[in-house]
């Protein structure tokens, strides 16, 4: 009963007419910037923050949600008619949704995919509301070393699962983690790291950061990698799906919505890991694997239901824990920290009407996504005409203007510049960029608990170990950093991050 009348209040949330409103503008803006190759999610809600200050906390996050999971969609769509992924999780879906468009079924493949997400979408919106609460009854019971415990096994499984050298994914978080001790100390009160800069006594920007080191490095690879986009189907038509292709898609849509739904929460790339691993599955398990690359339906409904129900479960940690799994959901926290709340198990219970209404709002974001994107497709194919160096200097406007208005700081833009720069000699050097921000985040918070619990104890640093569940996160947390350096699993590793290179 208490699950109903929570949906409740979330639906009531949800379906006021502004909330509809953001809801529908950020799941149109996610889709385009999902098919539009090279934006991508995290550099569009880094370069939308500043806007949300300007709206209700539980407005601005459905709005800046449903640009996460809309991308998704998006995604799909240049992959399957351009062989060119909007997202990376859609990488997979190009293997065999761009077959089916040369081979005349494109509006199949694009209704393969929309159903398969919306399906994905929808139950995997249940696993949140059903598992949300009570994790976040279990997360009240942490004390600061749990905390601490649990921050450390969720930058060493981002580390892990992150693209590319371990070692450089190890030195992004520790610069990440570095970045965020610039400032005052909370308990000291003294300066530190800020260069003599009044500027930086609060400490850097977390929305400078976010733009500079994703949209503006992103904008500068685009325009160096900018090539014409050939589209495959000029017109799409046949999006009624046949009787055979229904039966061959329901089991993969199935079997991917359960394994998104899972791998979702790990922190990093579950959504990418889901999809590459439900794509694997499908084809290992099928009786006729040789149809896998030439335009399997199989092999894009699996993917897409993954990848999308990925993107949903991907919540669960950013609302009953306030731990971020991948990059955006550290700029969700971002955004809930503009807004003066505090992420954590406490969100639930002080502000019940935003927790509930992100949950249903990812239903009516899913809702609007299938009705949105099959009518828009031949929008969405004029859009991949248009050459990437005809929208970087909008983009880099909207930034700069944005980035300005948060506080009418000109040290502000400055600080854009320069993570802009810092973040394309990093991807020149290739380091991902997403450790950073996730080490960025939860720097600040990682020092307290750290701090907090030494106080607690008295100095006695054994507290993390004496403390069980501290002990059992910890010792999770060093198995996975020994498993991931193996030699046979790092060259799996990389054999499969070259799979999705190619």
């Amino acid at each position: 009963m208490d699950l109903l009348a929570n949906l409740g209040l979330g639906f009531a949330t949800a379906l006021t007419p502004v909330n509809i409103a953001y809801c529908f503008v950020g799941t149109l803006l996610g889709t385009l910037i999902g098919v539009l190759p090279g934006i991508g999610p995290t550099a569009t809600i880094a370069m939308l923050l500043p806007i949300t200050l300007s709206l209700s906390p539980v407005t601005a996050l459905i709005m800046l949600a449903g640009i996460y999971y809309g991308a998704q969609y998006g995604g799909s769509t240049t992959a399957i008619l351009v062989n060119l992924p909007g997202e990376s999780s859609s990488a997979v879906t190009a293997i065999d949704g761009y077959q089916m468009a040369r081979q005349g079924r494109a509006g199949t493949a694009l209704a393969t995919a929309a159903l398969g997400s919306f399906f994905a979408g929808t139950v995997a919106t249940l696993v949140v509301a059903i598992f949300a609460p009570p994790l976040t009854a279990i997360a009240l019971q942490f004390g600061p070393a749990e905390y601490f415990a649990l921050m450390m096994l969720g930058l060493i499984t981002a580390v892990a699962l992150a693209h590319g050298s371990i070692l450089k994914a190890l030195a992004m978080v520790t610069l990440g983690l570095l970045l965020g001790l610039v400032g005052t100390d909370i308990y000291t009160g003294a300066p530190r790291f800020t260069l003599g800069y009044p500027e930086l006594a609060d400490g850097l920007n977390f929305v400078a950061v976010a733009v500079g080191v994703f949209g503006i490095a992103e904008i500068l690879r685009n325009l160096e990698n900018e090539h014409e986009r050939e589209v495959v189907a000029q017109e799409v038509r046949g999006l009624l799906p046949s009787g055979e292709d229904l039966r061959r898609m329901v089991a993969p849509i199935l079997r991917g919505t359960a394994l998104g739904s899972i791998l979702g929460v790990l922190p990093g790339g579950g959504h990418i890991l889901a999809s590459f691993a439900s794509y694997t599955i499908e084809k290992r398990i099928s009786k006729t694997p040789e149809r896998f690359g030439h335009g399997a339906i199989e092999g894009v409904a699996a993917p897409e239901s993954a990848n999308n129900a990925a993107a949903q479960t991907s919540f669960i940690p950013m609302l009953t824990l306030g731990i971020p799994s991948n990059p955006v959901m550290a700029l969700m926290i971002g955004a809930m920290i503009i807004q003066g709340i505090t992420p954590g198990p406490n969100v639930v219970t002080d502000e019940p009407a935003l927790f509930w209404g992100i949950i249903v709002s990812m239903w009516v974001g899913n809702l609007l996504l299938v009705i949105l994107n099959l009518p828009l497709i031949g929008l969405w194919v004029r859009l991949l005409k248009v050459p990437y160096y005809v929208l970087f200097p909008a983009i880099l406007a909207f930034s700069a203007i944005g980035i300005y208005s948060i506080n009418s700081n000109t040290f502000d833009l400055f600080a854009v510049a320069v993570f802009g720069l810092l973040g394309y000699v990093l991807l020149k050097f290739e380091c991902e960029p997403a450790p950073l921000l996730l080490g960025f985040v939860l720097g600040p918070m990682l020092e307290e608990h750290l701090r907090r619990a030494m106080i607690i104890s008295r100095g006695d640093a054994t507290v993390f170990f004496t403390r069980p569940l501290s002990a059992a996160l910890l010792a999770i947390a060093v198995l996975v950093l020994i498993v991931v350096l193996l030699p046979n699993v790092a060259r799996k590793r990389e054999q499969v991050f070259q799979e999705e290179d190619a």
